[in-house]
């Protein structure tokens, strides 16, 4: 299973933390969501130390990114609440 997929099954979804999250519980859709959050970290501390800034500012300007890049019909977190797109 690859990250579009698992998004497109309504599997993960965007947060407003800049990192995905299970909509539903399923093994694989866990596993990728590991690996691609794990990219993410090391992409938002790599740019947090280049600018000076917080990691948490360049979680949180990511996930507005993401959320507002997210397609209709996939999931993004909104209040703590799961709502399709």
């Amino acid at each position: 299973m690859d990250l579009q997929t698992a998004k497109e099954q309504g599997l993960l979804g965007e947060t407003a933390s800049g990192y995905l999250a299970l909509v539903q519980n399923n093994p694989e859709a866990a596993k990728v969501a590991a690996s691609v959050n794990a990219r993410r970290k090391a992409e938002y501390q790599s740019i947090a130390q280049k600018n000076g800034i917080a990691l948490k500012d360049v979680e949180q300007l990511a996930g507005k990114k993401a959320i507002d890049k997210t397609p209709k019909g996939q999931f993004v977190q909104a209040d703590g609440k799961w709502v399709k797109k």
